[in-house]
């Protein structure tokens, strides 16, 4: 009988049998350390790269041989060579269009949101709305909400709402306008923070369950402008190594620019789509929308480089924000503002919807996918897969688990047994962690992102960043450095804390680097065709400026990429620092 690795060779050599005839050697590269992350963990010193695809991986003489007369042989000098970089998580249409009104500046202090709010005021003039999105408290040196006083002080003829995910602190006009006061009842999935006297401090849990923004645009972009910024985001992502992403609430219109930037050839990365669906209909009305996301072309006829994989929604609240609904209460908390001691968090999606909604999607071969922060939302959701499991297979869907921050070992068991994947961000241990360890205590986050033992398990665990606002990989909200990610997993060290989080938790290098690369082409469904350097798969690949395998730890985030390729065509070349 003939082996699954068997019959991988029988193709690969098949594939190169095929190339020669043709004589397809585009590009040999020679004298390098190519890491491949194939399952050997081999590093090679040669590849060879014809139409598209990897020929051979080798040593020199065997690429050598491969050469042609048209062939491009380029010298790497004793470079390194990574598979192109994948990103899990990531929010490209509405990040590439925050600042397309006005400049943002970063914000570390209340002083300093504060002075934005008085400077938009000045800039819109009274009346108009002053929104501030995902300036995360935890990262803030104050670690707490702006109060609804100190908004009414900075700017007290204007409504002002400081958003971040799901949570919100609004000032007087802004509960004003909304008719929110001691009367009025939250709705379901929500919460008003309130004084001892009854009054809103001005905090909403939930918020858009409670309130629908106006418009706030002072212009709105045209069409033309969101496809230049997007691609200037794109090409950003070239520079920081990223050859395929994951958006992980992929909106109709985004879908749309995504075509058209395929359309024209302008599609310089491979993109999988987990499409966004709402919580607020019915279990009916839910099953429907997947339904017709099943049949759209970007699922039945995917292309190499736009592809749908899944849904997403929305199980809990935030992690950063005092609204991931956990199995044990969050406890009081200035940092959060939360009174309440029985407190547990925010959940969105009751038993039947998520568990039609999971149905459906194994019927239909979409990934089901849900933003599951806290450990109650990630074994609310684990319960409803097991639960789904036993009328009928899941695990062709490839089910996931996006965020999943607080987890637990039988958690961790769970996914191992059912086949459930992990979509996590590293970031928010590097930003965060100095804050949830003050509120949450050590003991507490021993599960806080388990890398090892999710590994250890056999659990295929991708990592991303939730890129949500910004272009440039370290100024962004939240930063998209692939190394920085692979540095924060390796060492878990996070600003502004001494040592690190549970560190009998950190991954290897090699695993970093498949935690960003051939984990996240299996999220992406394409595991067979890239996130690796074999024979057979797209040439996507990134030359880097030292070596990955061995330089010091700490310079491992400051890795900067030197060229990055797309199926053997150079897409990115460094003549300057990234932002």
């Amino acid at each position: 009988m003939i082996s699954r690795t068997d019959h991988a060779s029988l193709a690969a050599i098949a594939f190169l049998a095929l190339a020669l005839v043709a004589g397809a050697a585009d590009h040999v590269f020679l004298n390098g350390k190519i890491v491949t992350v194939d399952e050997k963990g081999t590093v090679a010193t040669a590849m060879v790269v014809g139409d598209g695809k990897i020929l051979y991986v080798g040593n020199d003489a065997g690429a050598r041989a491969l050469a042609k007369e048209s062939t491009q042989v380029i010298d790497l000098g004793g470079k390194s060579v990574l598979p192109g970089l994948i990103d899990s998580h990531t929010h490209p249409v509405s990040a590439a269009m925050i600042e397309f009104d006005h400049d943002i500046p970063e914000m570390l202090t209340i002083a300093d949101v504060l002075a934005y709010v008085r400077d938009r005021a000045k800039a819109v003039g009274a009346g108009k709305w002053i929104v501030i999105q995902q300036v995360f408290i935890t990262r803030l040196e104050e670690k707490r909400y702006p109060t609804r006083d100190e908004l009414d002080a900075a700017a007290p003829n204007n409504p002002v709402i400081f958003r971040t995910g799901p949570d919100a602190s609004l000032n007087s006009p802004a509960l004003a306008y909304f008719k929110i006061s001691d009367q009025t009842e939250a709705a379901e999935g929500s919460k008003i923070e309130r004084d001892p006297t009854g009054n809103p401090t001005g905090i909403l849990r939930g918020w858009n369950r409670i309130i629908k923004l106006p418009d706030t645009a002072s212009h709105s972009p045209q069409q033309a402008d969101r496809l230049a910024r997007l691609k200037s985001l794109f090409e950003d992502y070239n520079a920081n190594g990223i050859t395929g992403i994951i958006d992980r609430n992929t909106s109709t219109e985004g879908m749309s620019l995504y075509g058209d930037l395929e359309g024209s050839n302008e599609l310089n990365l491979r993109i999988a789509m987990s499409r966004a669906v709402d919580n607020k209909g019915s279990a009916e009305a839910i099953r429907e929308h997947i339904r017709d996301i099943a049949k759209e072309p970007a699922k039945v006829m995917p292309s190499e480089m736009l592809r749908t994989v899944g849904i997403k929604m929305f199980l809990d609240g935030g992690m950063l924000t005092g609204s991931a609904y956990m199995r044990e209460p969050w406890g009081t908390s200035k940092v959060y503002g939360i009174s309440d001691p029985s407190y547990r968090g925010l959940r969105f999606i009751p038993n039947d919807k998520l568990e039609a909604a999971v149905e459906e999607c194994a019927a239909t071969g979409l990934q089901f996918t849900a933003h599951s922060v806290g450990d109650g939302a990630v074994h609310a959701l684990l319960d409803t897969y097991a639960k789904v499991a036993e009328r009928r297979p899941i695990k062709h869907m490839r089910p996931n688990v996006t965020h999943c921050n607080f987890m637990s070992a039988e958690a961790i068991r769970l996914m191992a047994k059912l086949g459930v994947s992990a979509d996590i961000q590293p970031a928010w241990l590097y930003l965060d962690t100095r804050t949830l360890a003050q509120h949450f205590g050590e003991d507490r986050l021993t599960f806080f992102q388990p890398l090892k033992d999710i590994f250890k398990e056999g659990v295929i665990a991708g990592g991303g960043s939730d890129h949500m606002q910004k272009i440039g990989s370290l100024r962004s909200i939240n930063p998209y450095h692939p190394f920085l990610g692979m540095w924060i997993t390796i060492t878990r060290r996070a600003r502004g804390y001494e040592g690190q989080l549970h560190p009998e938790q950190a991954l290897d290098r090699m695993q970093a680097l498949r935690f960003y690369t051939i984990n996240n082409a299996y999220l992406m469904f394409l595991e067979a065709q890239s996130g690796s350097l074999e024979v057979g798969k797209f040439a996507d690949f990134i030359v880097i400026d030292r070596d990955y395998l061995t330089c010091p730890v700490d310079a491992i985030r400051r890795i900067k990429v030197s060229e990055t390729w797309l199926a053997g065509r150079k897409v990115y070349t460094r003549r300057t620092a990234t932002r």
